[in-house]
């Protein structure tokens, strides 16, 4: 009667406690996390999983979205391997941890206005990106989505 007990006990715990998250793309271990801002204080061409509030997504079909963190000035944009997979376009607002490799580079005024039409700003706001900008950009192979 012990052993069904403890069985049935050791079942229940696993059930109530275990997280069933959302995965998209690859597969990766998520157990360990670094924050948003420890990540764009040091980039490098390596691997890296990175827990962070989803800020914005591409409403056109998922295929970018935004990083930020209360510790971060800037947002972190993110496209996915191989254009392989997409985001749900309501996302935004939710956290996840995203795997992949972060660099900083320059984003044309082309691609930022591209991607401003994409996110449904105004004729305005897209006419007045006049000018490179220098931002991190992360190229995810994988996504775990937390909420």
């Amino acid at each position: 009667m012990k052993l069904i007990f403890t069985l049935m006990f050791s079942a229940f715990v696993t059930i109530c406690f275990s997280q069933d998250y959302k995965t998209i793309g690859a597969s990766f271990d998520y157990s360990s996390p670094l924050d948003l801002s420890e990540v764009i204080n040091t980039p490098s061409e390596q691997f890296v999983s990175v827990k962070a509030k989803v800020n914005s997504v591409c409403q056109v079909k998922g295929c970018w979205m935004t990083l930020t963190s209360s510790n971060v000035e800037e947002d972190v944009f993110v496209k996915f391997k191989d254009y392989g997979f997409f985001m749900p376009l309501d996302l935004a607002g939710q956290e996840i941890i995203a795997h992949g490799v972060v660099s900083k580079t320059t984003t044309s005024v082309d691609e930022l206005r591209h991607y401003a039409k994409d996110a449904g700003k105004s004729k305005e706001v897209i006419e007045a990106i006049t000018e490179p900008k220098e931002e991190y950009k992360m190229m995810a192979d994988g996504v775990v989505i937390l909420d």
